[in-house]
């Protein structure tokens, strides 16, 4: 006779169970949905569009300090990698206007990568976006700051070194007219007065492009580069000079590698550091440039199996009007600014530049720049030639060399 009741109550508790852990995995489903929303944030409507077409740099970051969206403009900078911002100063001003809701505008110097002392001098305005994002926008003004200090610097290189170049045309100039009835004599001259007009013009170019990039104006406009196309370029630029010592070029190493910068800029940098390869190798030497990458780093080494360089003037090369061997320096043309060239337009792509040397061993010229923080456009790939050869391919003739 309990039976049925037995078997009524077992159904009634069945479906309680039942409809309670129904419950349950509706509840449990809800705050999934939440959750997954929390993970996977999506930036207010038009503000990706506003980013991309921002010249200047701008970050939206999330409540757990993940970039969100950033501008071209950050990632040029160097401001955001692996999806946060770089820079602890940023964070924690990002984590200041979230925290407190107002928007702070201050200046912020920030090194330009990993590398050297070349840093950005920005104005940060940071505001909330919504209740849950914060915006951070940056302008640049490092130019400005700098442009005092380039003048100087620009006014102290001219008094330096132009004065020797000018004196000795003077001085050609007022020796002609008393050998104006032999020509030996003015023919002499004449060509000294042509080897010193072209020193002279040299050394104001140099000076000048050492000038601009000091004033940290090379950078206006950061692009997405080839490495293999610069490295092709520089080597190009160096097949006259190479053949004409008997000097093999052979360039290999990693492909298909990217950075942010000028073009122009990094092309005349390795071929500064290929142009002094050449002129400190011996006839019939080798010189190599390899690239290779590591820990988000791209590395172009220049190998030479020259002179070498001592010990106490390693620290130096890099120094303005610095020469290791004056009467060679005389001989080659140097004028002192090329490795100074090189130091500064890497410093200002947020790199360094290195060398190792023996003396009777030759050098190694290494240049380190930050890897690019986005996957190449998808746009049709330059064909580039062959590196691997016996010489380069064809040059024009700005040679700049320095030690």
């Amino acid at each position: 006779m309990d039976t049925p009741w037995l078997v009524l109550a077992s159904l009634a508790l069945g479906l309680v169970v039942g409809a309670g852990f129904a419950t349950l995995l509706y509840v449990a489903a809800k705050r999934g949905q939440r959750v997954a929303n929390v993970v996977t944030p999506r930036v207010p409507d038009g503000v990706s569009q506003v980013l991309d077409a921002l010249e200047s740099a701008g970050v939206v970051v999330d409540p757990s300090g993940n970039v969100i969206k950033a501008s071209p403009g950050a990632l040029a900078m160097g401001l955001v990698r692996d999806g946060m911002l770089v820079s602890e100063e940023l964070r924690n001003l990002a984590n200041e206007v979230r925290d407190h809701g107002e928007s702070l505008t201050r200046e912020v110097d920030l090194s330009r990568g990993r590398f050297g002392d070349a840093s950005l001098h920005l104005d940060v305005r940071c505001a909330r976006l919504g209740t849950r994002f914060v915006l951070l926008l940056a302008e640049d003004h490092t130019e400005s700051r700098r442009l005092d200090n380039v003048r100087r610097d620009f006014i102290a290189n001219i008094s330096h070194e132009l004065k020797t170049p000018i004196g000795a045309v003077g001085l050609l100039a007022e020796a002609l007219e008393p050998a104006a009835d032999d020509p030996e004599q003015v023919r002499k001259f004449a060509a000294r007065l042509t080897t010193e007009a072209a020193r002279l013009a040299r050394i104001t170019r140099e000076i000048i492009d050492l000038s601009r990039l000091q004033a940290a104006d090379a950078l206006h406009a950061p692009e997405l580069l080839d490495v293999d196309r610069i490295i092709v370029q520089a080597v190009d630029q160096n097949r006259v000079a190479a053949e004409a010592t008997g000097v093999t070029l052979r360039a290999g190493g990693e492909k298909g590698t990217q950075v942010y910068g000028d073009e122009a800029l990094l092309v005349v940098a390795v071929h500064n550091l290929i142009s002094n390869a050449i002129t400190y190798s011996p006839p019939g030497g080798r010189v190599g440039i390899g690239v290779s990458t590591s820990g988000g780093l791209i590395s172009i080494a220049v190998t030479d199996q020259g002179v070498g360089i001592p010990d106490e003037d390693q620290e130096r090369v890099f120094e303005r009007f610095f020469r290791i061997d004056q009467a060679r320096s005389r001989h080659t043309g140097g004028t002192g600014l090329g490795l100074s060239i090189v130091k500064h337009t890497i410093q200002n792509h947020g790199g360094e530049v290195k060398v190792w040397s023996r003396v009777g061993r030759g050098s190694t010229f290494t240049i380190r720049l930050p890897e690019a923080a986005t996957p190449p456009p998808t746009t049709e790939q330059l064909a580039l030639p062959t590196l691997n050869g016996s010489h380069s391919e064809d040059m024009s003739h700005d040679t700049r060399t320095a030690r």
